[in-house]
């Protein structure tokens, strides 16, 4: 048999099980989650459950579910199902629970339900890190870029577009009020043809570049 370390035989039974503490180093992180958890009054923060009704059956402790999420967060387990499963084969989390494995339904209704509190929790945490001094005072700067929105550009104006809109909108109204100047009014009477004739010959006329149409052509370029 080749010389490798051995690991124990899993249907070995002990006469002294050990213990689910002895798995959970000093130093670890659950036990911070662990004390700050349970030094919270939920029930002045706004955590629906907290004061247990006398009949019925007995729901889960607020602060235990609430261990469970500040737990998913730290190590980026945010999905309720995969809360679930991690209560069931984590022994961080088995130990933080109690052996406890609310379903993933448990999870999220705790998550909705209970808004107000879950920031109440996180405005606390950040005050208790202010009073242990573990806030620097160093300077963070964050380098980002502004992006045009992505829209249609008829849709998107700046101040230099409303400009050009409002001098575009100013050379309508004079090349209109210019053109029907120009044109008179159209006689429909029973003369219509000769009125419609000299119409014609006032449009032929005009079309030697006035003033009115020259400004037209700027206000286009």
């Amino acid at each position: 048999m080749p010389r490798f370390i051995e690991g124990q035989d899993r249907h070995q039974v002990t006469l002294l099980p050990e213990s689910l503490d002895d798995f959970i180093a000093e130093g670890n992180a659950v036990r911070v989650v662990d004390a700050f958890a349970e030094e919270l009054d939920l029930q002045s923060m706004g955590f629906e459950g907290a004061a247990p009704a006398a009949t019925g059956r007995p729901s889960y402790d607020p602060a235990v579910l609430l261990k469970i999420y500040i737990y998913g967060y730290l190590n980026r387990v945010q999905s309720s199902r995969r809360l679930e499963r991690e209560c069931q084969r984590n022994v961080e989390v088995m130990w933080l629970t109690g052996r406890l494995a609310p379903d993933f339904k448990t999870i999220a209704d705790f998550r909705r339900d209970n808004g107000k509190g879950i920031r109440a929790v996180c405005r606390r945490f950040v005050e208790l890190c202010r009073d242990l001094k573990l806030f620097s005072q160093a300077a963070v700067a964050i380098d980002g870029s502004k992006f045009k929105a992505v829209n249609s550009r008829d849709r998107n104006f700046t101040p230099t577009k409303i400009e050009a809109r409002k001098k575009r909108f100013r050379c309508n109204t004079a090349v209109g009020a210019s053109s029907v100047a120009l044109v008179g009014p159209i006689n429909e009477s029973p003369g219509c043809r000769t009125d419609r004739h000299r119409t014609r010959s006032t449009l032929d006329g005009s079309r030697a570049a006035p003033s009115s149409w020259r400004a037209w052509s700027r206000c286009l370029r």
